[in-house]
């Protein structure tokens, strides 16, 4: 049947018309911004999971810089430690040199001095945007690391705690509590003999009598290259007997290492003393050092005094000490770079996975989005031609009243 006032062919062409132009104009968006999701009107649900996965790509932007400044950071007290430890080493030359009785040593601690100097300056220049980890002014420093995204939709970081190293000479004062060491030098703060392989034997003295010692103070002594030490706590200085708690704690540790044919009695009857004898079958060279509470960790390079025999014999073990604390120290810093290196190249990675994984969201397929522009235009040509046919046929009704 056919209508004057109802032209149905017409409604069906229109509706199918816009449709096409609806299509059109989606497709030629996608084309112009690169996306099929461009706003939360084209899928809410996807573009909330985009959003969010964009926020976290920003996110671990800011983690990227945080690590690539704290990598920097370590990267100069690393570089520190390494020309501090080599500068240890040039020290222990000069004090192996004053070994030897046919030498001048006032020339050489000179020169020994002239090195600490130059520690000194290293320790001061090490320092990255203001921040200096080898001048004992920091403990632990924590780098922004990771962010962690919860499955309840809450954000935590993560850091790398790096934890700090004293590198610093200051600070130090002198405690006699080393006299009546063998060995002891003018300031009876550091003490030193040689042990002969067979029965050599030796003395080490914790006398407290003159100077007090103080929680934190701490006795190191150095054994044929093995160290052993005893940090004194609060209650030891609390306790009527600190001397001889302090040498036992030092025996114990000096037990411990487990040296072959090394013997250390202490007789209560003695307080404090600790005596040495060497059974063994190789020399062992015994060096003992005072470090007070609250000085640097190289504070001990002010006790260093090769201008005598006794004084050159101490210093040689008692490098041994400091130059272990510096290579120490340039390990945790290696160790903890290449930890940065790691999770700097990681947060890189997973930041280009995210946004490889939004773009599969979110972007358009550009050769789909090409062949469905020309099918939609073909289609729009032949819905405006069918709209104009369809528009015509009332016309054709005048023809049956002619």
């Amino acid at each position: 049947m056919s209508s004057i006032l109802t032209n149905t062919s017409s409604m069906v062409a229109l509706q199918t018309l816009k449709t096409i132009n609806t299509n059109l104009s989606k497709t030629q968006d996608e084309i112009s911004t690169g996306k099929s999701v461009a706003s939360a009107r084209d899928n809410a649900a996807v573009w909330a999971i985009s959003k969010v996965m964009e926020a976290d790509v920003k996110g671990f932007k800011g983690i990227s810089d945080s690590l690539s400044l704290g990598g920097a950071t370590v990267a100069v007290a690393r570089q520190a430690a390494e020309t501090i430890t080599d500068l240890l080493t040039e020290v222990k030359g000069k004090i192996v040199a004053a070994q030897e009785d046919n030498v001048d040593r006032a020339k050489i601690q000179t020169d020994i001095d002239k090195l600490i100097d130059q520690i000194n300056t290293v320790v001061g220049a090490a320092q990255f945007n203001g921040l200096n980890l080898v001048n004992g002014t920091q403990t632990t420093v924590d780098v922004l690391a990771s962010l962690d995204r919860q499955s309840n939709g809450t954000v935590v970081t993560s850091s790398i705690s790096i934890t700090a190293q004293d590198l610093s000479t200051g600070a130090y004062a002198a405690k006699g509590v080393l006299a009546g060491s063998d060995g002891a030098s003018t300031n009876n703060d550091t003490a030193g003999f040689q042990l002969d392989n067979g029965s050599g034997t030796g003395t080490i003295v914790i006398d407290d009598s003159t100077d007090a010692f103080a929680a934190g103070d701490k006795v190191t002594i150095t054994i044929g290259g093995k160290t052993a030490s005893y940090t004194v706590s609060q209650a030891d200085v609390d306790a009527t007997t600190t001397a001889d708690l302090v040498a036992v704690g030092l025996k114990n540790a000096i037990d411990a290492l487990g040296i072959a044919g090394l013997t250390v009695d202490y007789d209560s009857g003695t307080p404090g003393t600790l005596a040495f004898t060497n059974a063994g079958t190789r020399d062992l060279t015994v060096s003992a050092q005072f470090k007070n509470a609250g000085s640097g960790g190289l504070a001990a390079l002010s006790t260093i005094d090769v201008s005598t025999a006794s004084g050159a014999a101490a210093a040689l073990g008692n490098i041994e000490t400091l130059i272990q604390t510096s290579i120490d120290a340039a390990a945790e810093f290696g160790s903890a770079q290449s930890r940065i290196d790691i999770q700097n190249t990681f947060v890189s990675k997973l930041s280009d996975a995210l946004r490889t994984g939004i773009g599969s969201l979110v972007d358009a397929d550009m050769e789909e989005a090409s062949a469905r522009l020309q099918a939609l235009q073909v289609q729009q040509q032949l819905g405006i031609q069918s709209l104009s046919i369809a528009n015509q046929a009332p016309q054709n009704i005048l023809a049956l009243f002619r």
